[in-house]
Formats: structure tokens, C-alpha cells, sequence
């Protein structure tokens, strides 16, 4: 200040010319402030924000650390410059469920540049990262929310060394902080001291440790060595020798803090016992200086000679990596520090004969890596690729841990450099097991083993004894791998003589005569082993199989037989996507977040369409590159959604998809199909006759939990009030769907899925004849529970005769019937006269004597004679009185002597 010149900074000090850094995170440096805040903008209830108060960021001595719950922290730092200038830091970000934002605003609240505002999750170690800024007011925001509800607590985001220039110039140096130093004048920044030696603030050398001392670089004390135990070394195997023998070494673990010469310390074992070495790996054969190299293509081996593969088969290549002599040269190990998370140059894993194992690493909350890139995949020719069954090769490990406190194995997936994706994580002792995963794309991939023994900090090494243990690690179908068997294949005869080829799609190979035959109707091929008509796996009920054999699936449509008629079904109004959410959820901290669920029911002919991304990367992402996100398809898929009011961002975030159905099953109404069963009583009653439909679906998705993967149905249920696409539920008691978590259960209720319409569904009405027109109306029975199908016909019409007609048909047939009795009784009457005169005759002459004749009647009456003279009755009878007489009169018998001539 006094000559108005600039000076350079004297030994142990350091400037950084118009600039500050901020390298010591003892406590928060003046000027700092951290804030957190609940992320419910709208409703910050007392409550919620005392929820949060203690989520803020907490220095650590050499870095500062985010928190690592769904509370929002922010770490600002507001700056005036006197010339444009950057911020630059350090920054470790491994997990993608916490969401880390970085920005600056000026004096108005303004951002000054938005692009780099979402950072990126860090692939290796500590990443630096730089923002520009400009003259005057800046205010600089670290935040941090996480995102991840499920009971995994998230890794925090970790900054260290900020420096921001373009500030007033410096009108002092800085000390170099303990650990550091400066041996020259000018320095812009302070060297770290090496391992085992130390410095105090200010220093422009560092001092070495005493004897009987150590430290670990960068160090401003140094501590007392222990004795050295048996869990401060470890055992690894050389190289086979040329007479095939293998030494077993014992070395020190590095860095090596412990005193051989203290009292009570152990020594290190006597390394240089000879051994066999173990068979080379399948597919590889012992060169003549016992080394293994990979046998060529087209032949195999068990681990001894290679051997071509004969004719009609081809080999099945790939990794299988059972005997541990030496690391693969395709695996890296190395150590990454769980106190600075900085990459160390150690060995992370070393080999054991049968398997490997972690060896000891500096301290016990070291992660020890293991790394396995495949550069791609090439499934067997005579595999066709299919669309839609994603499977291009898996991998299997067999592995085993052995904890006595809280360790954990992680299995990360990273495709073509990507970030390494955690896809499952073991907690504490597991016996000996065996995992496999699917691999869906054919890529460069890195399959990432990282063993942890404890979280706690500063432990040192007191669980040596907790290891993990890898015995095998097989891949299929890689690129460029070795062979242990040859596979029987389809042969194709041509100039060169017979060679392999491709089965069309959906054929099978007969093993003995090597042709292709075509798997029969509604069957599908299994693709790993297509050998024999075995291979050839019947569909499930409901479901069809595609052209090309491959999946089984429903083309909207369903068909059953009942006692009374046949039910048919199209649900093409149910074949779109649909979404569900279930009730909202909250976290400890009162975070609302909701399980979303996408649906299709029967897909687009087997082509899966739902839909479930991780955004949570995307949030970081300039729009239109989110490419990046990781999303996964199939017919029902799960997320979990943050809704935007609570984020505060433009969008809610979805995270952590898992798929609950990538293969359809079958299609029934029955309760239990192949091992998965649809309760009827998690849902209400169906109360109007029509059988429920379910889908049944299974995902190949295997966890901890769901060791035979996860299942959905989707209950279908006619609802003649629900017009489609219907409403869909989940079980009332298991609100987020599942009740054990594997087993995912729907209720879609919808006029859609009632069975299409039949003349069953109907009947007829018919009017009254009028005016000679009788009408016939077809009227829908109710409740009418069809939909679809047939529709009703149209009314019919009939001439027919009316009332009136009929009343005169009636009246003249009567007039006609009563005539006709008329003219009948007449002329009963009429012989009825007849009959008595005759009887009245013979009844006078019965009383003559028999001898006697009657006298002679000249005027006799013939038959059909009329009575000419009048007869006088002393009585007159009516009619029917008449009648009754005559059939009630029994005349006496006569006897009538006729003589000849009369």
C-alpha cells in the first residue's frame, strides 16, 4: 500500500492476486451462510421447517458436506468484484438421487448464466468446475435436494478449495494452512507435505515424523505407530512359473502405519511357499511357460487344450472367469478413500486361487473396486435379434461377504463410459450366492464391484477380517471372448463345405439332423437354448404368439365359455396408455411424494408401451439432450413423482422406475395362473355376474426382496356406468399397490371391458295392430352389461288386420250359425210330429186282440206323406217339452200278424 506496487508473497504464504480461496472447512468461513429449507413453497408449516433445520452443509476439516435428506440446503457466498472473474471449486457428486445445483445471481436476483446451472455426477473422484463471473455484486448458491424416499440414504455432495478471483486487490498473504507449505516466494498456492512428515501453519518445509511415528500426506501432526497384527497384511499369488507352480506372498498393507519392532507385534509371514498354480479359465489353454492365452475361435477348452469345435456346432462365447491366479487383463482394481474420496494407487481386490477377495485397505471405510469392461456383445448366429426380448448376454457372479458390522457390496452397471448405475447393493453377511443380470444393450460395457466395511469415519483398521468374496464371474455372448463349449448350430452347405447359419426367426435346430423346423402356432422360442421342439414353449391362456416366436401376447381381445353362452371381449378402448397415483406418501421430513403407475394393458402386438423415466438427471440436462436419463419400457412400470408445487422446479421429478411387467403371462378368469395369484378379496366384490379378467404379468427384474423377480395383474371388470377408458384403483388395504412389495395388483373398472353385446343381450316388444300396422321393437335387457357387438335391429313393421274387421267377421259368422239352428229345430220339430203320430197309430192297434186285424186304412200315411187331417191333442206341450217326452216314452212291445193279402 505504501509505494502502490505489487509484491510477491515471502516463503510459507501464498496469494492469490485479486482473488481468495477457501481450503480449511473447520468451521464455515465468515462470509458463508447455509440455509435449508423445506421444500413445500407454499405450505411451510412451522412444523416442516423445524423438520429442517438441521439439514444444512457441515465442514468436515478439508471439504464441506451437503445434507442428505429431501430438505433443500443452501450454501451462499455473496462477493462484490471490482473486474469480471471466475469461482472455481472442486466438487465429489456420486449419487444421482440428490439433486446439485450450482448458480450464480447478481445484485437484482438475476442468474447470470443458466447452462451450467445442473451438475454433473462425478465418474471419477473429485471434478473441478469454473463459472465466470461478472464486475460487481454476485451472490453464489451450492444447493443440494435428494430425492431418494425409499429407506437408502443418499452419498452427500462434497466441494472443497473455492477460489474466486477478480476481487479487490490483496493487500495480504495468507499462512499456508497446517500441512502445507511454501518454499519460494510468489506462490499462488501452498504444496501438500508428503506421508510422514508434517507441517504447522505458515511453514516453508515440512519436518519428518519420528521413527516410532507416522502420517498420511498432508498431514499437520504426526501419530504414534501401533504394533503391527495380522489384520495389517495379506496374502496374493505370483505368476505361474514355467513348472507351472504359483508362490504364495505375504505383503504389508500400504500405507504401512504399524511398528514390527513394538512389543507385541507380529511378523510377516514367510512368503514363497510353492503351490500348483489352478487350471487356467474355460476357454483359455496353458502356453509352455504355464501361462494361459485365450484359445482361438471356433475352438473351446475346459481350461487345458484347446479343441474345435466339430462340425454342426459353433462356439458359445463369452467370459467364465473361475480360477484366480492372476486379474483378467479386461479388470482393474484400484481403492478409492472413503475420507478425501480421492483414487489411490492400490490394490483394491487380490486373487486367492478359487476366487478373490478385498484385501486391507488404508482405512475401513475405503470403497475396494473391482472393475470388468466387456467392449461388446455378439449374440450366437443363430440367434435372430428380436425387437421386443431385449436380452443381448447376462452376467452371473457368485459371491459371498463375511461382516461383523454394518459392510456393504455394491454392483454398479455403466454403458459406453456412462455413470455407474447402482443396480443392487448387499447389507452385511450373505452366504454364498449367486446373482445374474440382464444386459439390454449391446454396448461398451462396465460391471463395477465396490465393498465398503464400515461408514465410519476415522476408524482405521479394525475390520480387516470383513471381506467379500468373488468365486465366479461368467458373461455370455461376448465379443471377442473365448469358448468353453460349442453349441450343436443350423448348417448350411455351400462351396466351402458346410458352415453355420442363422435359423429363420421362430425355428428351432433339430439337433441330430442340424435343419431348422418353425416352432408350432401360439408357441415361443427359447432363445439361449434352441434345440429340439422342447424349445418350443406353449403360450400362456388368452395370449397368441407373434410371427416371429418370440413373445406371447393378447390382441385386445377375449373369448370364454359359460353354462349359459359364450362371452366375448374387445378391450381395444382400454389398449392406450393409462397412469395411476397412488395415495400421496411422506418421508420423515414431510416430503409428499406419490408411487405413479403406467399402464398398457395388452400393448401394441406384444410392443410394451408404457414408459417410466429418471429425470432427476435430466433436471441438469440443456433440453433436447436428455437422452442421458435412464428410462425403462414395459406393459406396467413404477416411478416415484414428486409433484412440481413441492419441488419448486419447472417439473416434478420422477425417479427410481422399475419395471412390475415386462412378459404377459396369460390371460383368464381364473384366480391363480403360473404361480401368481389375483385375490379377489383386496378388491370389492363384483356384484353383477360377469366374470372378472385378468391379465396376468411377470418381470424379470430380481431383487433381495422379490428373489423370483416381480408379478402384476391387472383385474378387468365390467362396469356399465363407467364410460372407457374407465377408472383404474389399487387394493384399499396395500395403497401403493403391493402389500409384500413383488406382487403389484390393478382394478380396472370400465363399460369397455363388459363382454360385447349378443342377441342374448336383448328382446323384442310388439305393439298393437293399428290402423293394419303392428310394429315389433328390440329393446336392450337391463341392466344391460354388454357393450359393443352386435347392435340392436331395427323395429320391424307387419300389416295386420284391425279389431273392426274381426267384429264383423264375428257378427256375420253369428247371424249364419243362429239361421242354420233355426232351420235345424224346424225340421226336427217337424219329424218329431211325425214320429208321434206313428207311435200314437201303432199304440192304438197294440190293444185289438191278437187274432184280430186291424181295420182297413185306406187312408194310411206312407212314409214322407204330410198328416192331412188335423190331430186333436187334449194337451199342447212345448217344444222341448215335447222332446223330452218323446225320448222318455218306452213303448210297449207289439205284436203286429200281418196276413197276405194285406
Amino acid at each position: 500500500m505504501k509505494d502502490q506496487s505489487c509484491k510477491p508473497c515471502a516463503e510459507g504464504r501464498y496469494s492469490l492476486g485479486t482473488g481468495i480461496r477457501f481450503d480449511e472447512w473447520d468451521e464455515l468461513p465468515h462470509g458463508f451462510a447455509s440455509l435449508s429449507t423445506n421444500m413445500e413453497i407454499e405450505d411451510t408449516t412451522t412444523e416442516s421447517t423445524e423438520n429442517c433445520t438441521a439439514s444444512k452443509w457441515v465442514p468436515l476439516g478439508d471439504y464441506i458436506s451437503s445434507n442428505t435428506d429431501e430438505c433443500t440446503a443452501t450454501l451462499m457466498y455473496a462477493v462484490n468484484l471490482k473486474q469480471s472473474g471466475s469461482v472455481n471449486f472442486e466438487y465429489y457428486y456420486p449419487d444421482s438421487s440428490i439433486i446439485f445445483e450450482f448458480f450464480v445471481q447478481n445484485d437484482q436476483c438475476q442468474p447470470n448464466v443458466d447452462d451450467s446451472r445442473w451438475m454433473k455426477t462425478t465418474e471419477k473422484g473429485w471434478e473441478f468446475h469454473s463459472v465466470e463471473l461478472n464486475r460487481g455484486n454476485n451472490v453464489l448458491y451450492w444447493r443440494t435436494t435428494a430425492f431418494s424416499v425409499w429407506s437408502k440414504v443418499s452419498k452427500p455432495v462434497l466441494v472443497r478449495n473455492i477460489a474466486i478471483t477478480g476481487v479487490a486487490y490483496t493487500s495480504e498473504c495468507f499462512p499456508c494452512k497446517p500441512g502445507t507449505y511454501a518454499d519460494k516466494q510468489g506462490s499462488s498456492f501452498c504444496e501438500l507435505c508428503p506421508a510422514n512428515s508434517y507441517s504447522n501453519k505458515g511453514e516453508t518445509s515440512c519436518h519428518q515424523c519420528d521413527p516410532d511415528k507416522y502420517s498420511e500426506k498432508g498431514s499437520s501432526s504426526c501419530k504414534v505407530r501401533p504394533a503391527c497384527t495380522d489384520k495389517d497384511y495379506f496374502y496374493t499369488h505370483t505368476a505361474c512359473d514355467a513348472n507351472g507352480e504359483t508362490q504364495l506372498m505375504y505383503k504389508w498393507a500400504q500405507p504401512k502405519i504399524c511398528g514390527e519392532d513394538l512389543k507385541g507385534a507380529v511378523k510377516l509371514p514367510a512368503s514363497g511357499v510353492k503351490t500348483h498354480c489352478p487350471p487356467c479359465n474355460p476357454g483359455f489353454s496353458k502356453t509352455n511357460n504355464s501361462a494361459c492365452e485365450p484359445c482361438p475361435y471356433g475352438s473351446y477348452s475346459n481350461g487345458s487344450d484347446c479343441t474345435h469345435c466339430p462340425a454342426g456346432t459353433e462356439p458359445a462365447v463369452g467370459f467364465e472367469y473361475k480360477w484366480w491366479n492372476t486379474l483378467p487383463s479386461n479388470m482393474e482394481t484400484t481403492v478409492l478413500s472413503g475420507i478425501n474420496f480421492e483414487y489411490k494407487g492400490m490394490t483394491g481386490w487380490e486373487v486367492a486361487g478359487d476366487h478373490i477377495y478385498t484385501a486391507v485397505g488404508a482405512s475401513d471405510n475405503d470403497f475396494m473396486i473391482l472393475t470388468l469392461v466387456v467392449p461388446g456383445f455378439r449374440p450366437p448366429q443363430s440367434v435372430m435379434a428380436d425387437t421386443e426380448n431385449k436380452e443381448v448376454a447376462r452376467i452371473t457372479f457368485v459371491f459371498e461377504t463375511i461382516c461383523s458390522v454394518n459392510c456393504e457390496l455394491y454392483f454398479m452397471v455403466g454403458v459406453n463410459s456412462r455413470t455407474n448405475t447402482p443396480v443392487e447393493t448387499w447389507k452385511g453377511s450373505k452366504g454364498k450366492q449367486s446373482y445374474t443380470y440382464i444386459i439390454e444393450e449391446n454396448a461398451t460395457m462396465s460391471f463395477t464391484w465396490a465393498f465398503q466395511r464400515t461408514t465410519f469415519h476415522e476408524t482405521g483398521r479394525k475390520y480387516t477380517n470383513d471381506v467379500a468374496k468373488i468365486y465366479s464371474i461368467n458373461v455370455t455372448n461376448v465379443m471377442d471372448g473365448v469358448a468353453s463349449y460349442c453349441r450343436p448350430c443350423a448348417l448350411e452347405a455351400s462351396d466351402m463345405g458346410s458352415s453355420c447359419t442363422a435359423c429363420p426367426a421362430g425355428y428351432y435346430i433339430d439337433r441330430d439332423s442340424g435343419t431348422c423346423h418353425s416352432c408350432p402356432p401360439n408357441t415361443i422360442l427359447k432363445a439361449h437354448q434352441p434345440y429340439g421342439i422342447q424349445a418350443c414353449m406353449p403360450c400362456g391362456p388368452g395370449t397368441k404368439s407373434n410371427k416371429i416366436h418370440s413373445l406371447c401376447y393378447n390382441d385386445c381381445t377375449f373369448s370364454i365359455s359359460t353354462p349359459t353362452r359364450v362371452l366375448d371381449y374387445n378391450f381395444l378402448a382400454l389398449a392406450k396408455t393409462v397412469s395411476l397415483a397412488g395415495g400421496p406418501s411422506f418421508t420423515s421430513k414431510g416430503l409428499k411424494y406419490f408411487h405413479h403407475f403406467t399402464l398398457s394393458l395388452c400393448g401394441n402386438q406384444g410392443k410394451k408401451m408404457s414408459v417410466c423415466a429418471d429425470n432427476v438427471t435430466d433436471l441438469r440436462i440443456p433440453e433436447g439432450e436428455s437422452g442421458f436419463s435412464k428410462s425403462i419400457t414395459a406393459y406396467i412400470c413404477q416411478a416415484v413423482i414428486i409433484p412440481p408445487e413441492v419441488t419448486g422446479y419447472k417439473a416434478g421429478v420422477s425417479s427410481q422406475p422399475v419395471s412390475l411387467a415386462d412378459r404377459l403371462i396369460g390371460v383368464t378368469t381364473d384366480m391363480t395362473l403360473d404361480g401368481i395369484t389375483s385375490p379377489a378379496e383386496l378388491f370389492h366384490p363384483e356384484s353383477l355376474g360377469i366374470p372378472d379378467v385378468i391379465f396376468f404379468y411377470r418381470s424379470s427384474d430380481v431383487t433381495q426382496s422379490c428373489s423370483s423377480g416381480r408379478s402384476a395383474t391387472v383385474r378387468v371388470r365390467c362396469s356399465p356406468l363407467k364410460p372407457a377408458p374407465g377408472s383404474l384403483s389399487l387394493p384399499s388395504t396395500c395403497s401403493d399397490g403391493t402389500c409384500d412389495g413383488c406382487n403389484f395388483h390393478f382394478l380396472w373398472e370400465s363399460v369397455a371391458a363388459c363382454p360385447l353385446c349378443s342377441p342374448a343381450d336383448y328382446h323384442a316388444i310388439v305393439s298393437s295392430c293399428v290402423a293394419g300396422i303392428q310394429k315389433t321393437t328390440y329393446v336392450w335387457r337391463e341392466p344391460k352389461l354388454c357393450a359393443g357387438g352386435i347392435s340392436l335391429p331395427e323395429q320391424r313393421v307387419t300389416i295386420c288386420k284391425t279389431i273392426d274387421f274381426w267384429l264383423k267377421v264375428g257378427i256375420s259368422a253369428g247371424t249364419c250359425t243362429a239361421i242354420l239352428l233355426t232351420v235345424l229345430t224346424c225340421y226336427f220339430w217337424k219329424k218329431n210330429q211325425k214320429l208321434e203320430y206313428k207311435y200314437s197309430k201303432l199304440v192304438m192297434n197294440a190293444t185289438l186282440k191278437d187274432c184280430d186285424l186291424p181295420a182297413a186304412d185306406s187312408c194310411a200315411i206312407m212314409e214322407g206323406e204330410d198328416v192331412e187331417d188335423d190331430l186333436i191333442f187334449t194337451s199342447k206341450k212345448s217344444l222341448f217339452g215335447k222332446i223330452r217326452s218323446f225320448t222318455s216314452k218306452q213303448p210297449a212291445p207289439v205284436t203286429i200278424s200281418l196276413s197276405e193279402d194285406s
